[in-house]
């Protein structure tokens, strides 16, 4: 079976999915994962199903299952602190209506800062916010993400996640998307990633991880820092991450690039097509930097 590995791509208002999918093709991954719009902000185009339509098209042509692809939903919403509780229920309500609009069923979402309420407080205003977000009807699957533990994220455990989806009514619609700076930075041990596996088909269960965020940490085991690094040159290191991308457990599980853009002379190169090249291919590439701004450096002249 063909690996599933890609990375974040951009969403435009002109060219929405469809453009998507282009950006995708042009780095050869076979899934991918982008926002409906700024991360930062409400800002929100309607969804053109033309765009949309001609965006399926195109992943059936070149063998994109649709099941892979990832919307993240933006950080704006924390459904984890009783302040503006409105306004995020209704904005993870229309971001979950736009994600079933595209045609795409997996929605990654941070589950949220207490800011000073307590975890255990925390975790209920998320179940209370989850409950009234997800239904029966509900279409697309959305994934709780594991998270650094900065600030006073919730999310940094297995445990905490498990609490959360055991409070949802219709957890059925629930999965985990693991990300691999993130667990580090949390305090799990990613060199023993079998272990860590164990661990979180114990508390949680294999059969809810249903993304997987491939990134290099600039930071030791446990800082709760949450600053991604590009594939190799982190704490972690290519042949850890190799291995997670390689796992036999989680072959049918999309995985996602995340890695900072390269900047070089003021302009900033996407290292995607680089490092899933070197990822597929099971083999470092020394010249990682130095290659991806030549092929930019020299596309961009042409």
């Amino acid at each position: 079976m063909k690996d599933i590995i890609g990375s974040h791509v951009s969403f435009t208002k002109d060219k929405q999915l469809l453009g998507s999918v282009l950006e995708a093709l042009e780095y050869k991954s076979t899934t991918f994962m982008f926002y409906t719009g700024a991360p930062q902000n409400t800002a929100r185009a309607t969804i053109d199903p033309e765009l949309t339509l001609l965006a399926h098209n195109l992943m059936k042509k070149e063998n994109i299952n649709s099941n892979n692809v990832i919307v993240h939903a933006p950080y704006i919403i924390n459904l984890a602190n009783a302040k503006n509780y409105d306004f995020n229920v209704e904005f993870l309500c229309e971001e979950i209506k736009r994600v079933e609009q595209l045609g795409v069923n997996k929605l990654v979402l941070h589950p949220g800062s207490h800011v000073g309420v307590g975890v255990d407080e925390g975790i209920k205003n998320i179940v209370s916010a989850l409950n009234e977000c997800i239904n029966s009807d509900t279409k697309i699957t959305i994934c709780l993400e594991t998270m650094a533990g900065k600030g006073s994220e919730i999310g940094t455990s297995f445990e905490e996640l498990k609490r959360i989806i055991d409070g949802v009514k219709y957890n059925d619609k629930l999965a985990v998307c693991l990300d691999t700076c993130h667990i580090n930075d949390a305090g799990y041990d990613v060199n023993d990633f079998d272990g860590v596996l164990k661990n979180f088909d114990e508390v949680i269960g294999l059969d809810r991880l249903a993304v997987i965020h491939i990134n290099d940490t600039k930071n030791i085991r446990g800082a709760h820092k949450d600053r991604h690094e590009n594939i190799g040159l982190g704490e972690l290191g290519f042949e850890i991450i190799s291995k997670v991308v390689h796992h036999s457990k989680l072959k049918d599980v999309p995985k996602i690039l995340e890695t900072p853009y390269i900047t070089y002379e003021k302009e900033k190169y996407p290292p995607y097509k680089f490092e899933i090249e070197m990822l597929r291919n099971n083999k470092y590439n020394e010249n990682l930097i130095d290659d991806i701004v030549s092929f930019y450096k020299d596309h961009k002249n042409k």
